[in-house]
């Protein structure tokens, strides 16, 4: 059994919150006890997801890869954050519904070393599962495929973009978010009985993305001095990796220029031999 006061200090969770949510505590709690006896399958879903389709890291795309599963903890706190939130969208979530709603119960990040390499993990990902608009779920209850043998995309594939990034997406093939500050892709992919949440991140976002989530959020967000460092280290982060795609492009030119010239050369041997 969860303890109540213990679980809303460490979530920094106020009473007023949770009488909010109009979710009862004992509900609270078996959600938790169900939850916890689905964590091992969890795990192997997670695992056989990750051999399946991303132990080869060079044919989807990515620099490397890792995933975990929810806690319980904060399962039951995110719980409570979207009913304060989204009231009437999660209006009938329960112990027997949960992880109809929650598409991150499993959760795998996927990493690049240039934001522009994000193209060949969506490229990768959407032609292993089936991307049909159709499929994408609305409505978390009648839209949920019983179906554990069928695996698909569940949402529109979406990113959110840094201001400036633009230019390295196509709103044609996935979804654009205007954010400011925060760059990640984001894929919902019906596998097994579950959802799994794919995140694509470059190696510097991920660095910042950590920090600023076991710093700011979500229990400091209103901190000024603690969003402020966080918004640094974030431009920070980003200005790292437009001078690795800067250095990535020199490194290019370089190389063209160098057979360009070797190029030359040869054909001014040739006219020598030729003479």
């Amino acid at each position: 059994m969860i303890d109540k006061k213990e679980f809303l200090t460490k979530y920094n969770i106020e009473e007023s919150e949770l009488e909010a949510s109009a979710l009862s505590w004992d509900e609270l709690t078996a959600i938790c006890e169900d939850y916890i006896q689905r964590e091992e399958k969890l795990r192997n879903i997670g695992k056989d997801f990750v051999n399946d389709y991303l132990y080869d890291i060079e044919k989807a795309g990515i620099h490397s890869y890792r995933y975990r599963i929810k806690a319980p903890g904060h399962l039951l706190e995110k719980i409570i954050r979207k009913r304060c939130e989204h009231f009437e969208r999660f209006e009938k979530i329960d112990r027997s519904n949960y992880y109809k709603y929650l598409t991150d119960l499993i959760g795998i990040r996927v990493f690049f070393l240039y934001r522009e390499d994000w193209i060949y993990f969506h490229k990768y990902i959407t032609s292993v599962f089936e991307n049909n608009p159709d499929l994408y779920v609305e409505d978390r209850i009648h839209d949920f495929d019983e179906n554990e043998a069928h695996y698909y995309i569940a949402e529109r594939p979406k990113v959110y973009r840094r201001t400036g990034d633009s230019r390295i997406y196509d709103e044609d093939i996935i979804d654009i978010r205007s954010d400011g500050i925060y760059r990640s892709l984001h894929y919902i992919i019906k596998y097994k009985g579950y959802y799994v949440e794919i995140q694509g991140r470059t190696l510097f976002e991920e660095g910042w993305s950590e920090i600023d989530h076991d710093i700011v959020y979500p229990y400091f967000k209103d901190d000024e001095m603690l969003t402020d460092f966080s918004t640094l280290l974030n431009r920070l982060s980003g200005m790292a990796d437009e001078m690795s795609s800067y250095f990535r492009r020199m490194r290019s030119i370089k190389e063209d220029t160098e057979k360009a010239a070797e190029k030359a050369a040869e054909n001014a041997a040739g006219r020598g031999e030729d003479a």
